[in-house]
């Protein structure tokens, strides 16, 4: 595969906090244009990867591309060309949401930043909320807001950190459609997500990390593959992601 084809490309990647190891040997790749989700249960280390590819922390040894630049010698380079929306919303509560989206257009010195603001309100359908401020905001709104901020300038590449986190069903869903969108439109989304029914939902290819390693990667067919099929009354039985993740890591943890 050709390197332009490559959004992300991590080897070896190893990271310990106080001599504890976190990351212990991460290898993955992620194609341009795609929806990869990396599932793994709490402290398994999403965060931290996540941190290390948007140069927000330093990795302890291994190789990290993002956007064709290295994450250790060119991170002004890496910043530029994503974008990094957190598992917490990060608006400013005493401005409007008009008001967020224009700082942000000035901050990344865009014209005509009144224009850009007010074409992502429409298409977040946050228009008619535009001028309040975002302190009175639900969490589903505060989140599309966070993700529009997020979309300013138009990154190739959006790193969304457990974005549904603490979101009801229907603000859930309603940040599902924002990145079909986004995929649809050529963006690639990094997704971390402890809910199996989201990457089962989104993602073009799945990672599960699991003690510091991505113990199985692929498409969700290929994961079933690794499920072996129940039937019953001579109808085959499809698992769901959560049963192939819960067998996979009850099988490591025998080992």
């Amino acid at each position: 595969m050709l390197q332009s084809e490559i959004a992300i490309s991590v080897q070896g990647l190893k990271k310990s906090y106080k001599n504890i190891p976190v990351l212990t040997g991460v290898d993955f790749e992620v194609k341009t244009g795609s929806v990869f989700a990396l599932l793994g249960s709490n402290g398994a280390g999403k965060t931290t990867i996540v941190k290390i590819l948007s140069t927000l922390l330093k990795q302890d040894s291994g190789n990290v591309m993002v956007n064709g630049f290295d994450v250790s010698s060119k991170p002004g380079n890496v910043r530029q060309s994503i974008s990094l929306t957190g598992q917490f919303a990060a608006v400013d509560e005493i401005l409007t949401g008009r008001e967020n989206l224009i700082m942000i257009a000035k901050l990344r010195h865009l014209e005509n930043p009144r224009r850009v603001a007010e074409e992502l309100l429409n298409r977040f359908g946050l228009t008619d909320a535009a001028d309040r401020k975002a302190s009175t905001y639900s969490g589903g709104m505060r989140r599309r807001l966070d993700i529009a901020m997020s979309l300013i300038g138009r990154p190739p590449l959006i790193f969304l950190d457990e974005p549904t986190t603490g979101l009801d069903p229907e603000a859930r869903i309603e940040v599902w459609k924002i990145v079909k969108e986004l995929a649809g439109s050529g963006t690639t989304v990094f997704l971390t997500t402890q809910y199996l029914e989201e990457a089962e939902q989104l993602a073009d290819k799945i990672a599960i990390l699991h003690e510091g390693r991505i113990i199985v990667s692929g498409t969700l067919a290929e994961l079933k593959k690794l499920f072996p099929p129940a039937k019953v009354e001579y109808i085959e039985k499809q698992p769901t992601l959560e049963e192939i993740f819960l067998a996979i890591i009850g099988k490591k943890m025998e080992n």
